[in-house]
């Protein structure tokens, strides 16, 4: 088996450690435009040899997990070089570009879109976590687009992994994801701007930061290199899911303004049903 992946990070990384440990026989091929990244997944075993696109050819799984702006570029690229038998996948976190980057390909039926639900606030080849996808969900977008033996081919490998697959349409797939991912990375990114900035002023302000704290812009340390893309790709939806955002915190403003707890009690007991459902999704 070989298995190439473009962009030696997190998400990239991590499935080929899965796939060394569930293959042992499998050669890793690794291409990134990053020399450091490449030596250092070489060093730490991410993968066994570093290739370049001539050689995908000969082929058997292309993991393209690369920032999606790149990605609009290099998927093509790659779809230009590869075997008839070749399955291409690629990761990213919005879809409806990237599958419309390949709609009119000619070898569209040789690549399935995917967004394993899984990652850290961590990047590059170092980050990459050997079972991160164990219990997680993966979303395939345009299922049918990809031929079937290709399609087994893909899905038996994300189920080896132990991945639940979920189908979904790429515009969907972007408008649910603008709640439960984009707008958090958002939120923890300006939360922390907010204590940074007011930390100028106040040195002691991090003293006091507890595990709330921590937890809640644990987020922010995400790569802007990859996160500024999405927020462009997925502007629309963004924005949307913002406005509503901002106005459930105007609202809590208004009702701390007016000295409304009964109201502001309400509200937060209101979420708490959170729970209910993040347990649901851990079952």
């Amino acid at each position: 088996m070989k298995v190439f992946v473009i962009g030696i990070g997190l998400i990239g990384g991590s499935m080929v450690l899965d796939i060394k440990s569930l293959h042992p026989e499998a050669t890793i091929y690794g291409i990134d435009a990053n020399e450091r990244h490449l030596a250092e997944a070489l060093a730490l075993g991410v993968i066994d040899k570093a290739a370049t696109f001539e050689d995908l050819a000969d082929a058997d799984f292309v993991i393209v997990s690369v920032p999606v702006d790149i990605a609009l570029t290099v998927l093509p690229k790659v779809l230009d070089v590869i075997g008839e038998h070749t399955i291409v996948f690629e990761v990213g976190s919005t879809k409806t570009p990237i599958c419309e980057a390949v709609g009119n390909h000619s070898r569209r039926r040789n690549f399935i879109a995917t967004h394993p639900i899984a990652g850290t606030e961590f990047s590059g080849p170092s980050a990459a976590i050997k079972g991160l996808f164990q219990g997680k969900t993966n979303i395939i977008c345009e299922v049918e687009k990809t031929t079937f033996k290709l399609q087994e081919k893909a899905l038996d490998l994300f189920k080896e992994m132990g991945m639940r697959i979920r189908y979904m349409d790429p515009k969907s797939h972007d408008k649910h994801i603008a709640y439960v991912s984009h707008l958090s990375h958002i939120s923890s990114f300006m939360l922390g701007k907010t204590v940074i900035d007011k930390e100028k002023d106040e040195q002691d302000i991090f003293d006091m930061a507890g595990s709330g704290f921590e937890s809640t812009v644990r987020l922010a340390k995400s790569s802007p290199a990859m996160w500024t893309p999405i927020f462009k790709q997925n502007r629309k939806q963004v924005v949307k899911t913002l406005e509503e955002y901002i106005s459930n915190l105007s609202n809590f403003k208004t009702l701390l303004e007016s000295e409304d707890y009964e109201a502001i009690y309400n509200e937060m007991q209101s979420v708490n049903k959170i729970k209910e459902i993040l347990n649901g999704m851990k079952k």
